[in-house]
């Protein structure tokens, strides 16, 4: 099989931190891979690894088939990268900036024009292409960015939590237009800490805690592997997490996760007859419930899953 990146062992260091410390990678094709963790994962010293803005401490990687160390002037011929933050001059318009940057990439200006022209309609930002970057919202400066980061038509673009701030509307703009991109076949290699959006997006998914991948799996296959159902239970004003862990514990057999903060427990049952059971202890020893739902495995439970095999280290 045709792997468009790949890594093995792969490890940064600074001084005496270790930010990543192992990762192995393998991602098809015309893949939409994501890669989840909390902050100081290393998930962005892996994507700046394997785009050579960083050079690996040990392990390898390739990309396109290049070594990110050894080849790394042919790496970035076949890669685009768009991350949080937009690489335009926002006293241009979203067409001159694309022209600009086409430009830059080696079009005539004739062919700049035209591509740029595409892209807008691409991006659905024809109706701003004439204002000035500057004047956009979020969600559109990304999406000229984005556009800015496929004018060299990448065989693999990366990106690197290319949502964060956005509001609910400007992401899923965003995700229309990163699902357009794979399926034109460009390999997408995404970071973020939204479980929903790789939820949505990928192909597969691989989790990384303490810097290195931990899991990798399709979304389905990975919800699948907790099983059950989960027990979700928002507490009523007063009431003790630690109460609610210690009695289901102790009276059903269920490992809890607790939000102190929002007052919300989660709890993986087996079925109805065990969540009715465990949600009677709770009202029979006066415990204050607000509400509570079962529901199906998500993405979330997979995820507390990992950091409750890995420890509390995983998210610290």
């Amino acid at each position: 099989m045709a792997y468009a990146i790949e890594a093995q062992g792969l490890r940064k260091s600074f001084k005496t931190h270790e930010a990543v410390s192992g990762v192995d990678l393998a991602i098809r094709q015309g893949e939409l891979f994501a890669l989840l963790g909390p902050n100081g994962a290393g998930k962005t010293t892996t994507i700046h690894m394997l785009t050579t803005l960083l050079r690996p401490s040990g392990g390898t990687a390739s990309v396109c088939g290049y070594d990110v160390t050894k080849d790394a002037a042919a790496v970035r011929k076949r890669i685009g990268v768009a991350g949080q933050y937009a690489a335009l001059d926002e006293s241009l318009t979203g067409w001159q900036n694309l022209t600009l940057f086409a430009g830059l990439h080696g079009y005539s200006r004739k062919a700049a024009r035209a591509l740029a022209e595409e892209l807008l309609d691409s991006f659905r930002l024809t109706d701003a292409g004439g204002r000035p970057v500057g004047t956009y919202s979020g969600g559109m400066r990304r999406r000229i960015d984005l556009a800015a980061g496929v004018l060299s038509r990448p065989e693999v673009m990366f990106l690197d939590e290319p949502t964060t701030g956005l509001d609910p509307q400007s992401r899923r703009e965003l995700w229309q237009a990163v699902r357009r991109l794979s399926k034109n076949g460009t390999t997408v290699l995404l970071t973020t800490q939204y479980l929903e959006e790789a939820d949505q997006l990928a192909d597969r998914i691989g989790f990384i805690a303490q810097g290195r991948v931990v899991a990798v799996d399709a979304p389905e296959r990975l919800k699948a592997s907790i099983g059950g159902k989960t027990l979700t239970i928002r507490l009523a004003e007063g009431a003790d997490p630690a109460d609610v862990r210690r009695l289901l514990s102790s009276e059903h057999g269920l490992e809890v996760q607790s939000d102190e903060e929002d007052r919300v427990v989660r709890a993986g049952v087996r079925e109805a007859a065990q969540a009715h059971a465990a949600i009677g202890t709770l009202i029979d020893a006066s415990i204050g419930i607000g509400d509570f739902a079962l529901s199906e495995p998500t993405l979330d439970d997979v995820y507390f899953a990992l950091v409750a095999s890995l420890g509390s280290e995983a998210v610290s």
